[in-house]
């Protein structure tokens, strides 16, 4: 099963976007249109597919903003701090994160597919 396939229906399941192209470095808020009752909808479906914890914050990079302010207030790195908030992003995507925060919406179709990826492997480790 390839992951970013799975995804990718999904992803045009929910959204309704036949015929547009989605790849990893897709945004899925800046390009695709997504609204937070979708994102509940891809984790819900996400869920059931994979049969994988989902949670919000961590697939969905919601509390990224107060995680970096909360590095700021308390002098830590913000890409370690990152890293330790979010286990399935590489450092190279942090890295990408940070330097397009003041883009809007970070969240790409690579994200979900790490953590997807990054569940099913410490699924299988348990």
């Amino acid at each position: 099963m390839d992951t970013l396939d799975e995804i990718k229906k999904i992803l045009t399941e929910i959204l309704d976007i036949e015929g547009q192209e989605i790849t990893p470095e897709t945004y899925l808020v800046r390009e695709l249109g997504t609204e937070s009752i979708d994102l509940l909808e891809l984790a819900v479906a996400i869920n059931a597919h994979f049969h994988i914890e989902v949670k919000d914050d961590e697939i969905f990079v919601k509390a990224l903003r107060l995680h970096l302010q909360k590095a700021k207030d308390e002098g830590f790195d913000p890409a370690k701090y990152l890293a330790e908030s979010y286990p399935a992003l590489t450092t190279a995507r942090i890295e990408e994160i940070l330097a397009d925060i003041e883009g809007g919406p970070v969240l790409k179709v690579k994200d979900v597919q790490s953590y997807i990826e990054w569940q099913t492997k410490n699924k299988d480790n348990d």
